[in-house]
């Protein structure tokens, strides 16, 4: 049948066949090797801890071609220093290898600013440090809640949870330390402004606990309290003391209050 086909004997052909594979599989190799400059080697350079100008420099002058992979924020760092590389260093690779780099962020990113008020002094600490965030002066302030963070500050100014700040930054606290030792006769505030008896209590050492507005109230700062609690007489019309550090409540009213004569026990009632 092969006689047939070839007009050669079978030998012929499985001879002539095996020379063949021999001869792609030989050119197959020296291809190979040319596509992928087989034996072109080099070393790559170190350039872990150096900006991102001076590893720049480096691994084009040892021929290789670099891209930033990752960025990440360390504020013990310089700014855009490299903090990792792939390939490692004096690993051999081909030449014609990229170098992935990580590198240091020139300004730390913005961050929320967690809510602290509340916790204890070691907690907020610590949810600090985790947040990226840095403790910065602390101060205290007769409260009731000893050793609990009352505000929390930065640059001086009260910072609200969310609000956006830079990872590394000093977040001040105002700790409670508790009850004064001091007594003093609950003062008035029924028709003042909201504004005016916060700056007067504070004064006094002094804080407010719930703060109950009417439906009608859009301005807090500028709405009239009309009750207050503790109130300044028991029932039996004998004034009641107060210690700093403890706080009162209000309830607040657009509409100004008629103050009563201080012998009557009873709520200051609202004008009409």
């Amino acid at each position: 049948m092969f006689n047939f086909i070839t007009k050669r004997p079978l030998w012929v052909n499985i001879l002539f066949g095996a020379l063949l594979a021999v001869l792609l599989f030989s050119a197959f190799i020296m291809l190979l090797g040319w596509f992928t400059n087989h034996g072109d080697a080099k070393t790559v350079p170190p350039v872990l801890g150096k900006t991102l100008p001076e590893a720049q420099k480096i691994l084009e002058k040892a021929g290789f071609e670099f891209a930033i992979q990752d960025s990440t924020y360390i504020d013990s760092l310089k700014p855009l220093q490299i903090i990792r590389q792939v390939p490692d260093e004096f690993e051999v690779v081909k030449s014609s290898r990229t170098v992935f780099l990580t590198i240091n962020r020139a300004e730390p990113p913005l961050i929320d600013m967690p809510n602290l008020v509340g916790l204890s002094f070691r907690n907020a600490e610590m949810y600090l440090k985790n947040s990226g965030l840095a403790l910065g002066d602390t101060s205290s302030r007769i409260d009731f809640a000893i050793n609990s963070v009352l505000e929390q500050l930065y640059n001086g100014a009260v910072i609200k949870p969310g609000a956006k700040v830079r990872m590394g930054s000093k977040i001040g606290l105002v700790i409670g330390k508790g009850l004064g030792n001091v007594s003093m006769a609950i003062p008035n505030i029924v028709g003042m402004t909201y504004a005016e008896s916060k700056e007067f209590i504070e004064s006094k050492g002094l804080s407010f606990a719930s703060i109950i507005a009417n439906p009608d109230v859009k301005d807090t700062m500028n709405a009239y309290i009309y009750r207050q609690n503790p109130e300044r007489f028991d029932d039996e019309g004998l004034g009641r003391t107060i210690r700093q550090g403890q706080t009162m409540d209000v309830w607040l009213s657009v509409l100004q209050p008629v103050s009563k004569s201080p012998s009557d026990p009873s709520t200051d009632s609202i004008q009409k």
